[in-house]
């Protein structure tokens, strides 16, 4: 099978190829978005634009992955588990509001009908309506599409209102009857606010709770000695490879020490550490998909992201170990 380069979603002209608000098509059970094929984009770059994965909206549009896109093709990215009405959000990533164009004499609860029930409550606090009356054209927010912050340029317009939601649910649960039961000894959904000399904080539970919220703890020498934000979420079950390791450009990792790597035989979303037995340096990088079925990627274990590469002091394909 033959497959574009995966890492074109990371060069600039999606951001123009994208431009406006994203207005949704198809009603409830078949939500979709369309998008027109721009030059030397491939389903893999639409893929990253949509946070959905080729494998999904090809078929959808019954397309085969080894033929390509056509230019100026019109593709229906479906809208499933990339789509919310939350809108919640995991922590790499933001919410972008999809939009309905009003119809002549359409009623605000044909709009909710149309768009899985979406409440009404939330439809007027989405849109700042005083009132129920449509204007034909008027475009309304319906949903949101959730994007991965550094991986789709069309997180510049996204919002994160998941932690806001959460802090009013909070507000209106009872209150809790104190008891003298004993408070579990590693309480994993409850941090103190502060560390003081009586308090300290367990790194152990702050690791399994980043885990759970794919949030990395963020140690400033982690990031200082090239390891990367990601060596908080690595979990290794005593798993290993060894062979080549192959770069490709990305645009994170320079500053905010996430690095990135394609890999054929390893969950993506999967921490793994890659070390230069060279040097014996080794940083931690998260899976995000296959490797590209291309001649150059033949007999390769893995492609890092040329940030990583760097902080392992190399420049050109090298023999790597892969602990997961």
């Amino acid at each position: 099978m033959k497959r574009s380069l995966l890492f074109l979603f990371l060069i600039p002209f999606f951001a123009t190829a994208q431009q406006g608000k994203l207005v949704i098509q198809g009603s409830t059970g078949n939500l979709y978005l369309k998008h027109t094929a721009a030059p030397k984009e491939n389903f893999y770059s639409i893929g990253r634009l949509y946070n959905i994965s080729p494998k999904e909206f090809a078929p959808y549009n019954n397309l085969a992955l080894e033929k390509g896109l056509s230019l100026g093709k019109e593709i229906k990215i479906p809208l499933t588990g990339n789509f919310t009405q939350s809108p919640v959000t995991a922590a790499d990533e933001v919410a972008v509001p999809l939009y309905h164009k009003a119809e002549p004499k359409e009623t605000l609860t044909q709009i909710s009908a149309r768009y899985n029930k979406v409440s009404l409550s939330e439809l007027r606090t989405w849109n700042n309506l005083g009132s129920d009356a449509l204007k034909p054209g008027q475009e309304l927010i319906v949903g949101y599409l959730k994007v991965k912050k550094d991986l789709s340029p069309l997180a510049v317009n996204g919002t994160t209102v998941a932690a806001v939601k959460v802090e009013k649910e909070t507000l209106t649960d009872p209150p809790t009857k104190k008891t003298n039961i004993p408070v579990a000894a590693t309480p994993v959904d409850v941090a103190p606010a502060r560390e003081t000399p009586m308090m300290k904080v367990n790194p152990t539970v702050e690791k399994k709770k980043a885990i759970i919220e794919d949030k990395p703890v963020v140690q400033k020498k982690d990031v200082k000695e090239g390891a990367g934000v990601f060596k908080a979420q690595f979990a290794g079950s005593g798993l290993e490879q060894s062979g080549m390791a192959g770069i490709f450009k990305s645009t994170s990792g320079r500053e905010d020490g996430k690095y990135y790597c394609l890999q054929n035989t390893i969950p993506p979303g999967t921490v793994i550490r890659v070390t230069n037995p060279a040097n014996g340096k080794s940083i931690y990088a998260k899976v995000l998909d296959m490797m590209p079925d291309l001649k150059k990627n033949e007999g390769l274990a893995l492609l890092l992201s040329d940030a990583a590469a760097d902080a392992l002091g190399v420049e050109n394909n090298f023999n790597c170990t892969i602990n997961y």
